[in-house]
């Protein structure tokens, strides 16, 4: 399966509940944090609530 490396290269600071709750459960606490997550339906829901605090790539 392939795999989405997602990097925080914004603060949560500011944003809304849900959208740092979204970046919480995707494992991103701090700017610079990063994580691999598997590609499929509820990752890129994920990454689209929050696409604007966020780097994707594939890994």
């Amino acid at each position: 399966m392939a795999q989405l490396k997602i990097k925080l290269i914004r603060s949560l600071i500011g944003s809304k509940k849900d959208q740092i709750a979204t970046a919480q459960s995707l494992g991103l606490f701090k700017v610079g944090d990063s994580t691999l997550q598997p590609e499929n339906g509820q990752t890129k829901g994920k990454v689209a609530k929050i696409i604007h605090l966020i780097e994707v790539s594939k890994a």
